[in-house]
């Protein structure tokens, strides 16, 4: 999966059958709040929406930064993934 990070609009971008599907985000200090994500009518492949979110965790890893999921659908995703759980600032519960 090829991931854009379009700083000037603060999102992960990729291509899905050629339209576009991101992950909004802003920053804070070291951390990163993800807060909405975005698909196109009709869009409801979950399974890519998740290795999505698994490879923004992974950029996360690189970066240095700490997670904040604002989205339910993406605290979700955390809990579900234990694996993740690391990337939570101090005193975040999901």
């Amino acid at each position: 999966m090829e991931i854009k990070d379009n700083t000037f609009a603060r999102q992960f971008e990729t291509l899905v059958d050629g339209k576009l599907v991101s992950i909004e985000y802003s920053f804070q200090e070291k951390k990163i709040f993800l807060t909405r994500i975005n698909t196109f009518e009709g869009f409801d492949n979950e399974e890519f929406i998740t290795d999505f979110l698994k490879n923004i965790m992974e950029i996360a890893y690189e970066r240095k930064l700490k997670v904040v999921p604002i989205l339910p659908k993406i605290a979700a995703f955390m809990r579900k993934n234990t694996t993740y759980r690391d990337l939570l600032p101090p005193g975040i519960k999901i």
